[in-house]
Order: C-alpha cells, then structure tokens, then sequence
C-alpha cells in the first residue's frame, strides 16, 4: 500500500485573534507523512523556538504582498 504525502494548510490571516493555539491543534493533527503550510500575515519568528522545542522544522519565505509561507515538518 503506497502512503501519500499531502500538505495540509492552515491560513492564518483567515483567524479572529492569536492564531497560536489553531496552529498547535493543527500540528497536532497531522498524521505521518504530513506537512503543514502555514500562512501568515508576518513572520511567525515567535513559533519557531515552540516548534524548535516540539521536534518539528521548519522553512519560511516571504512572497508578494508581504504574506509569509511557512512548510512545517515533523523532524
């Protein structure tokens, strides 16, 4: 049985308020394999050292109009 990596998205930009216990629900939801694109009105600089500490990676880039795109992956 072949497994299939998918990226699951969560837009930020989209919440009303701190997005941070979304985006740790969102973390915790993946499954293995998966990865989460984050996007963000700023860069999430703050969630790095939580991800960091919670064994995941991370890459960010910064694309037009300022909006931030961040791949998480579990470590």
């Amino acid at each position: 049985m072949a497994t299939k990596s998918t990226d699951r998205t969560l837009d930020v930009r989209e919440i009303d308020g701190p997005p941070f216990d979304d985006i740790m629900a969102a973390l915790d939801d993946l499954e293995a394999g998966q990865r989460l694109r984050l996007i963000a009105p700023f860069e999430p600089k703050p969630l790095y050292e939580v991800l960091d500490d919670r064994g995941f990676t991370h890459e960010s880039e910064k694309r037009e109009g300022g909006v931030w795109h961040v791949r998480i992956d579990r470590a």
